[in-house]
């Protein structure tokens, strides 16, 4: 009997620390409602966007990679909260333009995909192949 994963504050599936697209498939299966479908749009635009893209599991959030990047270094990653996915740029501030919502962190930028609301697919797929040629977040 294979069980659910719990899920964490803002509905994220608390998934084990992994590498590689089995556990990114396993969050994404266990988003619930709404964000699964938004999690599942914004993995396969990343996808397609940079060939070859890393994936991960880590802090109960995907994370990805560049394929030519070190290891240990990310571009982007999501999560989920009661009212939208958060989708974080960790070198946001320097694409052009760059993502909406500030962070404390001054190189970190956010885009927010609220329920019913469409994800500009266009202008996030502008922003993930940017974001994909930057040096990227040691984490």
């Amino acid at each position: 009997m294979t069980r659910k994963p719990v899920l964490l504050s803002g509905g994220n599936p608390q998934i084990p620390k992994g590498y590689g697209e089995a556990p990114v498939k396993a969050y994404l299966d266990a988003m619930p409602e709404w964000k699964q479908g938004v999690g599942r749009r914004i993995d396969a635009i990343v996808a397609k966007a940079v060939p070859g893209v890393r994936k991960a599991v880590k802090w109960n959030s995907p994370f990805y990679g560049a394929p030519d990047a070190p290891p240990d270094h990310w571009f982007l990653s999501f999560h989920g909260f009661d009212r939208y996915v958060k989708v974080t740029f960790f070198q946001g501030a320097s694409l052009e333009p760059a993502p909406p919502e500030k962070s404390k962190y001054p190189d970190v930028r956010y885009s927010h995909v609220h329920e019913g609301e469409e994800l500009d697919e266009t202008r996030f797929a502008d922003w993930v192949t940017q974001a994909s040629r930057l040096p990227g977040e040691k984490l």
